[in-house]
């Protein structure tokens, strides 16, 4: 008897080969959650600013600022960076060290080293003057697929009383969770703030370079706090020399504000 359902043969239907699924790599550091989308954000400007960028050798650089600005005083800052020889990829060099100051004394400085080949530590210290104001202690461990990251914020190592913040608050802990997911032209970023009501996302998308002039770069901005911005940089070769123009807009608190920056090296 004849198939009279009109079906194939067990035998003769096509096999499905076997789907290769690849490992997942490392989703990188926390801190780089969102940094490849806020790239794509252009910085906001206010006032004029020259910036004076000098190497000095292949493991340090500084750099010089002289910020003017209706909104504040006149400012200066001195940052300076070092690059060990150690480098696992091209954005991590260690041991880094770097550090900035203002003119009233003010300081910020970072130290990143790798303790083991999945096993990094930083340091983070903010002075206000001559008093500390925030230190901040990290651990971090890489897996295959995965980083878990330990976080120490403001210890009081010394007193051993209860770990607190500049605003006051005691001793807390927080556990947050987050995810990556990369694709061709996207990289997106999830994160849950201490596991707390409430949710953080950002998302960026980035596309191939758009030329309205000759060697210029223009990145625009549109918030949910109504705020529309643009900033225009333009280098000009063959003087080690990059102008930018931004221009920002937040139509709910009816603000606009404006600059200008030069980079020189």
């Amino acid at each position: 008897m004849g198939n009279t359902l009109g079906l194939a043969p067990m035998g003769a239907l096509p096999r499905r080969s076997p789907r290769r699924e690849e490992p997942l790599p490392n989703p990188g550091s926390f801190d780089e959650l969102h940094r490849l989308c806020k790239d794509v954000f252009p910085a906001q400007m206010e006032g004029v600013k020259l910036v004076v960028n000098k190497v000095l050798s292949s493991h340090f650089q500084v750099a010089h600022t002289v910020h003017m600005s209706a909104l504040g005083l006149p400012g200066y800052h001195l940052h300076a960076a070092y690059a060990g020889d150690w480098q696992l990829s091209p954005t991590e060099v260690f041991p880094t060290v770097v550090g900035d100051m203002d003119s009233s004394g003010s300081l910020n400085a970072q130290v990143l080293l790798l303790l083991a080949e999945r096993l990094r530590a930083k340091a983070v210290f903010q002075t206000q003057q001559a008093k500390f104001l925030t230190w901040q202690f990290d651990g971090e461990y890489r897996g295959d697929d995965y980083t878990a990251t330990l976080t120490l914020g403001n210890p009081d190592l010394i007193g051993e009383s209860e770990p607190h913040s500049s605003a006051g608050v005691g001793r807390r802990a927080s556990l947050s969770p987050a995810a990556r997911r990369r694709g061709g032209h996207f990289d997106t970023g999830w994160e849950v703030l201490g596991c707390t009501l409430g949710s953080y996302l950002e998302c960026g998308i980035r596309w191939g370079p758009c030329k309205l002039l000759p060697q210029g770069k223009r990145t625009g901005l549109v918030d949910s706090n109504w705020c529309v911005g643009a900033v225009l940089e333009k280098k000009m070769p063959p003087l080690p020399v990059t102008l930018a123009l931004g221009a920002f807009l937040n139509h709910w608190r009816n603000r606009f504000h404006c600059g200008f920056s030069i980079t020189v090296g």
